[in-house]
């Protein structure tokens, strides 16, 4: 290939620099303006936070208090009108299409900015660079794109730099990440985790986990998670350019325990989406048998089954998808668990754990007896699953 530039790649060559290229660039977004920048999970050397902010002016054009802004406002008002870009509000089709244009409108705001973009680089660089001639930095990418591959070749990797975050993280992230995958905790939005391997887009693929713990600087929370961003985080720390503040806290055991004590109710708080996590898949298969009883009996009359798509409800919730899609909002099976008994003990019991950690006007001392009062309970339900479950509770500490 003619590329009339300071390099001449083959095909391949230009193929491997516009990934690399893209590649820092979505590295630059997930460590420093995500992670960094936006919850303080970890500090980053000032050179290496300059870097990368002077890497995402020249290929992106994003303002780091615009960016964090639009972010936390994200996350405190998560799947509501005031969302700046939920798929749940705004339609999945309009984030993947056109998710770019509804973060521009949101960073136009400057109650927004003024409201959740403190804590960002306020230096002479930024406010007379950076923020006042956000373009400049990408026309000169686009520049030295095509001094060193030429017009054709050098255009086309531009382009792609220019499309690479639009689309991946205004689209991919905000949109499927609300809308389609699994999920590890049962938190009350519609966040899901897109692949198990945090690659293409830097480890923000595990968009679940982050919700469930958006201080942490790590982002995958199963053995078979892999985030490529917190490797660059470790990798840095090694070499003295960073350093980790918080990650999600890994549950601890105690199989001796048997009763509940201040320890357990600490415990229990702080990882409480692990515990509900487990407690939906201790009753899993008991709910899943007895679903599939009701279905038995859908068909006759007077005989207390369950229809297909009532079925398909709680198989959902039971896979720890807490969102109702039509409706909007979390999940509520009120009305169609009261009517098994079985289904509705388990979803009551559920309600009422989570119910534990939102008293915040409660003692330590009121909290042990409210959890230990559920325990009892829950034993007491005859459902062996439930039971189970109940006992392992003092393990937590």
């Amino acid at each position: 290939m003619i590329s009339y530039g300071i390099v001449d790649l083959p095909w391949w060559g230009y193929l491997a620099v516009a990934l690399l290229l893209t590649h820092t660039t979505i590295a630059s977004v997930t460590i420093y303006l995500h992670r960094h920048q936006t919850h303080r999970a970890l500090d980053l050397h000032p050179a290496i936070s300059h870097f990368f902010r002077f890497w995402l002016w020249l290929t992106t054009g994003m303002v780091t208090k615009e960016w964090v802004a639009v972010h936390r406002k994200h996350h405190a008002k998560v799947e509501t009108p005031e969302d700046p870009h939920s798929p749940q509000i705004h339609g999945i089709g309009r984030l993947l299409g056109a998710g770019v244009f509804l973060y521009a409108s949101e960073a136009r705001d400057r109650d927004t900015i003024e409201r959740f973009g403190h804590g960002t680089p306020d230096d002479w660089i930024e406010t007379h660079l950076y923020a006042r001639c956000s373009v400049c930095g990408v026309v000169l990418m686009g520049l030295a794109d095509v001094v060193a591959f030429g017009i054709g070749p050098g255009s086309l990797i531009f382009g792609i730099q220019m499309i690479w975050i639009p689309f991946w993280a205004a689209g991919v992230i905000n949109g499927i990440g609300h809308y389609w995958g699994y999920r590890n905790f049962p938190v009350e939005d519609a966040s899901t985790n897109i692949v198990p391997w945090g690659i293409l887009i830097g480890g923000e693929e595990f968009h679940n986990n982050h919700h469930a713990h958006p201080t942490s600087a790590k982002l995958s929370s199963a053995w078979y998670e892999f985030d490529i961003g917190w490797m660059y985080i470790r990798i840095l720390e090694t070499l003295g350019l960073a350093r980790v503040r918080r990650i999600a806290p890994t549950p601890r055991f105690s199989p001796g325990k048997t009763a509940c004590d201040a320890d357990t109710v600490k415990a229990i708080v702080t990882r409480r989406y692990h515990v509900l996590a487990q407690y939906h898949r201790s009753v899993r298969d008991a709910c899943r048998q007895e679903i599939r009883r009701l279905r038995r009996h859908a068909a006759t009359p007077g005989g207390g089954g369950i229809d297909t798509p009532s079925a398909r409800t709680l198989l959902r919730w039971l896979r720890l998808h807490t969102w109702d899609r039509r409706a909007r909002r979390p999940l509520t099976l009120d009305s169609l668990a009261r009517k098994h008994e079985l289904l509705h003990t388990v979803y009551s019991m559920r309600r009422e754990l989570s119910e534990l950690w939102s008293r915040s006007s409660a003692s330590t001392d009121q909290l042990v007896k409210q959890l230990s009062d559920w325990r009892e309970r829950a034993e007491a339900t005859g459902i062996a699953a439930l039971r189970e479950f109940a006992r392992r509770l003092p393990h937590y500490v």
